[in-house]
C-alpha cells in the first residue's frame, strides 16, 4: 500500500508542477487526493511548497541590455566674431554608452541599474556614472514605486515619442532645462488611457546624488484618447540641488512642459513646449525666465526607410537678454539596418542671435553619419 501511495504522490506532484500556471486547478487537485486518502494534510502542505517555488523561479529572471550612440562627422563652429573655433573638424565621436542590468524577482520586486558613459569636453576624458539604480515594487499597473535614482517623468516620455534620441537630445534636455534622471522617490502607472510619473528627488540630476534643504518635485499626466495620439503636461519647481545649509538659494526654479504627438506606422509628427523661471539661476539676485519648443516630423517610406526633420525656436533668457535666441534644424534620412541597428544620415544646424558675448559660438552646422547600437 506504501508503494502505491508514493508512486500516487509522485504522480499528483508531477500534475501538479505542469500546471504551474493554474494555480486554482492546483489546489482544487490537490484537495481531491486528500479526499481520497491518497494525500494527507503534511504531504499536501509540502507539494503546496514546492509549486510556490518552482512558480517563483519561473518568474525571476534577468535581462541585460546595452545602447551606443557613434557619429562619424564634420563640424564647423564659428563665435558671433566670426572666429572659428573647437570643436570644428572632423572626426568620430562616441556621444553616449549605456549597459544595463534587470532583474525581475518576481511579478513585484524587481531592480535595476544603468551605467552611463560619455567623453566630458571639460576634463578631456570619458567618465561613466550611474544614470539609474533603483528598486521598484508593482503593486498594479497603475501603482508603480520607484526608490533610487530612475528616470525622470518628462524628457524621456518625450524621448519615447521623438524615437531619435540618439540623433539629438529633445529640446529641454538638449538646453539644460530638465534632468533625464534624478535619485529621490518616484511613482508612476497606466489606467486606461491615462498615464502618470510623479518624482520627489534631489534636484542635481543622476550625476550629483548631493542632498540638499529640500527637495524637488516633477510630474506627468499624459492622455491617449486613442491610438498613437498623445497630449502630456508636466511641470517641475524646486531649487535644483542648490539649496544648501552652507549657500541658500535665492528663488525658486519652476518649468511647465507640453506635448502633443502622433504616430502612425507611417508617420510621426510631434510639438513640445516649454516655459521657465530662473532655471540655472536659483543661487542669482536677478530673476529670468525663457521659453521655448521644437517641432518635429517623420516619414516612413517603408520598414527600413525615413526622412525626418526637426525645427526649434527658443528663447532663454527674456528678461535679461531679451533679443538673444536660438534656432536651431535638423534634416535626416534614416536607415534599419538590421534589428537594433540604425544608420542616419544627418545635417544640423544651430545659429545664436544676439549673444551676450562676441566669444559665443553663434553659428554651428554639421554633417556626418550618425547610428545607434541596442541589444
Amino acid at each position: 500500500m506504501f508503494k502505491l501511495n508514493s508512486k500516487l504522490i509522485a504522480f499528483a506532484a508531477l500534475v501538479c508542477s505542469a500546471g504551474l500556471g493554474m494555480a486554482q486547478d492546483n489546489k482544487a487537485l490537490i484537495d481531491v487526493l486528500i479526499q481520497k486518502g491518497i494525500l494527507n494534510q503534511e504531504e499536501a502542505a509540502n507539494i503546496q511548497k514546492d509549486l510556490a517555488k518552482s512558480a517563483a523561479a519561473s518568474q525571476s529572471k534577468t535581462v541585460i541590455s546595452g545602447r551606443l550612440y557613434i557619429d562619424v562627422s564634420d563640424v564647423t563652429a564659428k563665435t558671433d566674431a566670426g572666429v572659428k573655433v573647437d570643436p570644428s573638424g572632423f572626426g568620430t565621436d562616441v556621444k553616449r554608452f549605456y549597459l544595463g542590468v534587470t532583474h525581475q524577482f518576481d511579478n513585484m520586486w524587481s531592480y535595476n541599474i544603468n551605467t552611463d558613459s560619455a567623453f566630458s569636453s571639460s576634463t578631456g576624458a570619458t567618465s561613466t556614472f550611474i544614470k539609474t539604480a533603483y528598486v521598484q515594487a508593482k503593486f498594479s499597473p497603475a501603482a508603480i514605486v520607484q526608490v533610487g535614482s530612475a528616470n525622470q517623468p518628462w524628457i524621456p516620455f518625450v524621448e519615447d515619442a521623438f524615437t531619435l534620441r540618439y540623433v539629438e537630445k529633445t529640446v529641454t534636455d538638449r538646453l539644460g532645462v530638465g534632468n533625464s534622471a534624478d535619485w529621490g522617490v518616484h511613482f508612476l502607472g497606466t489606467s486606461n488611457m491615462v498615464s502618470y510619473n510623479f518624482a520627489m528627488v534631489n534636484g542635481g540630476g543622476y550625476k550629483n546624488p548631493t542632498r540638499t534643504n529640500s527637495v524637488d518635485w516633477e510630474g506627468r499626466v499624459s492622455i491617449e484618447p486613442t491610438k498613437g495620439l498623445i497630449f502630456a503636461v508636466g511641470g517641475y519647481s524646486g531649487y535644483l540641488g542648490k539649496d544648501s545649509n552652507s549657500a541658500p538659494a535665492r528663488q525658486k526654479a519652476s518649468r511647465v512642459s507640453l506635448l502633443a504627438s502622433y504616430s502612425t506606422s507611417k508617420l510621426n509628427l510631434g510639438l513640445e513646449y516649454f516655459t521657465e523661471d530662473n532655471w540655472g539661476n536659483t543661487t542669482g539676485v536677478a530673476s529670468d525666465s525663457g521659453d521655448g519648443y521644437s517641432a518635429w516630423a517623420q516619414y516612413k517610406f517603408d520598414k527600413i526607410w525615413s526622412a525626418f526633420g526637426r525645427i526649434e525656436h527658443d528663447k532663454m533668457s527674456k528678461d535679461l537678454h531679451p533679443s538673444m535666441r536660438d534656432n536651431a534644424y535638423i534634416l535626416g534620412v534614416q536607415y534599419a539596418a538590421i534589428k537594433g541597428v540604425m544608420l542616419s544620415l544627418v545635417y544640423k544646424n544651430d545659429n545664436i542671435d544676439h549673444p551676450t558675448s562676441a566669444s559665443t559660438v553663434t553659428d554651428y552646422s554639421e554633417i556626418g553619419m550618425y547610428s545607434e547600437i541596442r541589444f
